[in-house]
C-alpha cells in the first residue's frame, strides 16, 4: 500500500475531527497531521508542508501562490473548502500536476452574519453589552432599519439573500456591480443604479463581490466620502475590496458613520492594528462561514475529495 501524508490546515478551533472521520484514513495508508496555528510567513508554510502529499486548506487562511506550490515537491492533491479560492494559483497547480478540489458550503452562513453585524451596529449592541456588564444602563441611541436605503455591491448568491432580508425589514434596496442588469436586480427586489449613485443614496452599503484584480480596492476614498457621515459600510466578503488605509482615515475623520467588518487585508488581524482602535466599528474575526452547518459541509466534502482522489476518480476538481 502506498503511504501518503495529509495536512489539515488552519483548524483554529481544533474541530476538524468533529466533522469528518479523518482517523479512518489510516486504513488507506494516509497519516493525517492537523495544524491549528496560522503560518506567519510563506517560508514557514513551505518548511512545514514540504513533506506532505495532500493538503486540506480552510478557505484563504493559507495562501498557495506559484512560489509556494513550486516549493512543495510532494504535493499531489490540494483541497480547498468552497468552490473558489483566490489564494490558490490554479494555473501553477496545473503546471505542477497538482489536483485542486473544492467543496460545497452553507448558503446561509455568510448572509446571516452580514445581517447580524448590521443589526449589531444599528443598535449599538457591543457597546451596550459591555456597558451593562460594567454596571451602566442605556449609554447610547440606536437607529432603525425600516425606511432606510440599503446599497448592495454585488448581487450574486449572497447579495440576493441580503436583498430579501432588507425587504423583510422594510428597506429600499439599491444594487450595483459591473455586469448587473436591471432585470436581474429587479428579480431580486432591488433597483439597479450606478456605483456613484449607490454610495450617495444608501444609508448602509454592504459588499458581496468576489475578490479579483478587477474588484480589489473597488471601495476607496471617493466612495467612502460619497457614503457620507451618516453612512455605514458592511464588509463580510473580502478585506481587500476596500482600501484599508482610506477606511481607517474615514473612521478617524468622520467621513462615514461607521463600519461593520468580518474581513481584513491581513488575517488574523495583528495585535495593535489601527482598525482595532478605530471609532464606531463592529468587528468579528472572519466568522461568516464558521458554523456547524458550514463545517459539516466543508470538512465532510473535503474528506470525500481525499477518498475520491485515492480511488483515482477525483471530484469537484477546480483546475480541470
Amino acid at each position: 500500500m502506498t503511504e501518503y501524508r495529509l495536512a489539515i490546515l488552519d483548524d483554529y478551533q481544533q474541530v476538524a475531527g468533529d466533522y469528518a472521520p479523518w482517523d479512518s484514513l489510516l486504513d488507506d495508508g494516509i497519516k493525517v497531521s492537523v495544524f491549528s496555528a496560522p503560518f506567519v510567513s510563506e517560508e514557514q508554510a513551505v518548511a512545514a508542508l514540504a513533506p506532505f502529499d495532500a493538503i486540506v486548506a480552510m478557505r484563504e487562511r493559507t495562501r498557495f501562490p506559484q512560489s509556494v506550490l513550486d516549493s512543495l515537491p510532494n504535493l499531489k492533491l490540494l483541497v480547498t473548502t468552497g468552490m473558489a479560492n483566490a489564494a490558490i494559483d490554479l494555473e501553477a497547480a496545473s503546471d505542477r500536476g497538482i489536483v485542486v478540489c473544492g467543496t460545497g458550503g452553507s448558503p446561509a452562513a455568510a448572509p446571516e452574519l452580514t445581517w447580524a453585524l448590521l443589526l449589531a451596529f444599528a443598535r449599538n449592541l457591543p457597546v451596550e453589552e459591555n456597558s451593562l456588564r460594567a454596571g451602566e444602563w442605556q449609554t447610547g441611541v440606536g437607529f432603525e432599519l425600516e425606511g432606510k436605503t440599503l446599497g448592495i455591491v454585488g448581487l450574486g448568491r449572497i447579495g440576493k439573500r441580503i436583498a430579501g432580508y432588507a425587504k423583510a425589514f422594510g428597506m429600499d434596496v439599491l444594487a450595483w456591480s459591473q455586469n448587473l442588469t436591471a432585470d436581474a436586480a429587479r428579480a431580486a427586489g432591488a433597483r439597479l443604479v450606478g456605483k456613484e449613485e449607490l454610495f450617495s443614496e444608501a444609508d448602509i452599503v454592504t459588499l458581496h463581490l468576489r475578490l479579483s484584480e478587477r474588484t480589489e480596492g473597488i471601495v476607496g476614498s471617493e466612495e467612502l466620502r460619497l457614503l457620507g457621515p451618516d453612512g455605514l459600510l458592511v464588509n463580510t466578503a473580502r478585506g481587500p475590496l476596500v482600501d484599508e488605509a482610506a477606511l481607517i482615515r474615514a473612521l478617524e475623520e468622520g467621513w462615514i458613520r461607521g463600519a461593520a467588518l468580518d474581513v481584513f487585508d491581513e488575517e488574523p488581524l495583528p495585535a495593535g492594528h489601527a482598525l482595532l482602535h478605530s471609532p464606531r466599528t463592529v468587528l468579528t474575526p472572519h466568522v461568516g462561514y464558521v458554523t456547524h452547518e458550514s463545517y459539516r459541509k466543508f470538512y465532510g466534502e473535503a474528506f470525500e475529495d481525499v477518498k475520491a482522489w485515492l480511488a483515482g476518480e477525483p471530484v469537484r476538481v477546480l483546475n480541470g
